[in-house]
């Protein structure tokens, strides 16, 4: 039978797996290793099988993923998020949706020392909603800023998202991480925009909170930022300047908050056993999907659909972004069904061989990848922001916190469309990183 053939055959066998409940990994690998089977032998499909899970698995450099979790949930029990958002609310109250606008800085300042954007919607779930309720914010807007603002954390370093995009494609982890600082940076701030916008057309959204704050109260709650920056610029700043890499930046952060949690005797047993019990299910259940992952694409390498498909496309004529736009749109519409880890796994093996033939920078695409990666965590029906805000905001209807999300969609395209037009917003910091 024609490899192309077997190859679409067996695509299809894995996304009707997947159909029928079988987890993605186990999905992927089976599928992979018949495939592998049948296009060369037995004896060649179980080798690859072994050698992906001991390569995955054994890899020094994916440490970082526990790691990074580590941060967010001692940054978590230590109290600083919610430092963190009074801090915020201090400066920004009196802005048209000021505590809207204060729980997105607070979401940013918590993706900085979180990878996970479930977590940091999490987080700031069980604190910046009670506030908005308690100022007769408008739920739809209240949970749908929390939601947004929870993907931040897929974003802005240290980020899974980024990790994941580089275990699959191989690409450095490092300038991935300091790629992701000033798309973050930008899309925060869009997002304040939109929380402003939607108050100035619509007051009744967010009335104005009638408590004064001083300059005194302002200066002083200023110190409740300045332990999450602190740990950001070693994390971050140690990478940028070669100090450490990614993984060792990873447990260096990890220590400083596991200090910090010490110090402020927030840290027991029940948090540092959950902590580290997260980041456990959470990295296998990544490195097992990249180990699948690794499976199929070989499966999908003998069967030449990747390079066929490159081939296809180059020869088209039209424009590189035309082809770039119809695999935004197929992400767009993958979001609304599957998680953001498992789309990356089940297209990359696909999807990145052609956008390299079409001449793209691996890193700017990585950018536009986890963005649009991150507009699944809030568009139903499979959002899992939505999902996680629903547990904390259980008098809101999970229709009305779908509808308080969406217009949290437009910055998201918007960023996607800035960072195309000008790869520079990505690719600066990386660049000069590694010139």
């Amino acid at each position: 039978m024609d490899p192309i053939i077997v190859g679409i055959i067996g695509t299809v066998a894995a996304f009707l797996l997947l159909f029928l409940g079988m987890p993605i990994a186990l999905a992927l690998m089976l599928t992979g290793f018949l495939g592998i089977w049948h296009l060369a032998s037995l004896n060649a499909a179980y080798p690859v099988a072994a050698r992906s899970i001991y390569a995955v698995t054994s890899q020094y450099a994916y440490m970082v993923i526990p790691l990074f979790l580590l941060m967010g949930a001692f940054a978590s029990s230590s109290g600083l998020i919610e430092n963190l958002y009074r801090s915020f609310d201090k400066w920004l109250r009196k802005f048209p949706g000021g505590l809207g606008a204060a729980t997105i800085a607070a979401c940013a300042g918590f993706a900085a020392v979180s990878g996970s954007a479930v977590a940091t919607a999490a987080a700031m779930g069980t604190i910046a909603y009670p506030e908005m309720k308690k100022f007769n914010y408008s739920p739809r807007l209240a949970t749908g800023t929390i939601a947004a603002g929870g993907t931040l954390g897929f974003l802005i370093p240290p980020s899974i998202g980024f990790v994941v995009y580089g275990m699959l494609v191989e690409q450095s982890i490092g300038k991935l991480l300091i790629a992701g600082i000033l798309p973050g940076l930008a899309l925060a701030a869009t997002f304040i925009a939109i929380i402003v916008i939607q108050v100035k057309l619509n007051p009744s959204l967010a009335p104005v909170s009638p408590e004064t704050v001083s300059w005194r109260e302002k200066l002083v709650a200023l110190k409740g930022v300045w332990e999450i920056l602190a740990v950001f610029l070693v994390v971050t700043g140690g990478i940028y300047l070669g100090w450490f890499s990614p993984t060792e930046a990873g447990a260096t952060g990890a220590t400083l908050l596991f200090f910090v949690a010490l110090f402020k005797r927030k840290l027991n047993f029940n948090n540092l056993f959950k902590g580290m019990q997260e980041a456990i299910r959470v990295s296998v259940m990544v490195l097992f999907l990249v180990a699948g992952a690794s499976v199929f694409s070989y499966f999908l390498a003998l069967s030449t659909i990747p390079a066929q498909l490159a081939n296809w496309v180059v020869g088209l004529e039209v424009s590189r972004y035309v082809v770039l736009a119809i695999i935004l749109i197929v992400y767009f519409f993958l979001g609304c069904f599957i998680d953001a880890v498992s789309m990356m796994v089940l297209t990359l093996p696909v999807i990145f061989p052609l956008v390299l033939r079409l001449g793209f920078d691996p890193i700017f695409f990585g950018v536009v990848c986890v963005l649009m990666m991150q507009v699944g965590l809030i568009t139903p029906p499979m959002g899992l922001n939505l999902y996680t805000i629903a547990g904390s905001a259980k008098d809101v209807p999970l229709e009305d916190i779908f509808a308080g999300t969406l217009p949290f969609v437009i910055p998201i395209m918007v960023i996607v469309v800035l960072i195309t037009i000008f790869p520079e917003i990505a690719l600066y910091l990386p660049e000069r990183m590694f010139r």
